[in-house]
């Protein structure tokens, strides 16, 4: 069953929520205020915050998408010497004949 809230202590909870310390997740912001995390949720969405009003979740894909990064890095300097390097032999193969 679902509680209806006012919009006074809505407001107030989503301020609070986006105002938190980093290391406070979600839940633990939603248990404060004894609302289930998933209305919490639910209020940031409809306040324009979805789920980047977690700072933890926006560090964590933060780190994913570097990482990503890197080895997208990697794997395109691995291409890269070996387009040279068959262009190379490419050459060699055509001023033999």
């Amino acid at each position: 069953m679902n509680k209806s809230y006012p919009k006074e202590f809505r407001d107030d909870v989503v301020r609070a929520a986006k105002m938190r310390d980093p290391g406070v997740t979600l839940e633990q912001a939603a248990l404060e205020y004894g609302i289930d995390p998933a209305t919490l949720s639910d209020w940031l969405h409809e306040a324009g915050q979805g789920e980047c009003a977690d700072p933890i979740n926006l560090r964590d894909e933060l780190v994913k998408a570097n990482r990503r990064v890197q080895l997208l890095e990697e794997e395109n300097e691995v291409l890269r010497k070996a387009a040279a390097y068959l262009f190379g032999a490419n050459l060699a193969e055509t001023n033999v004949s």
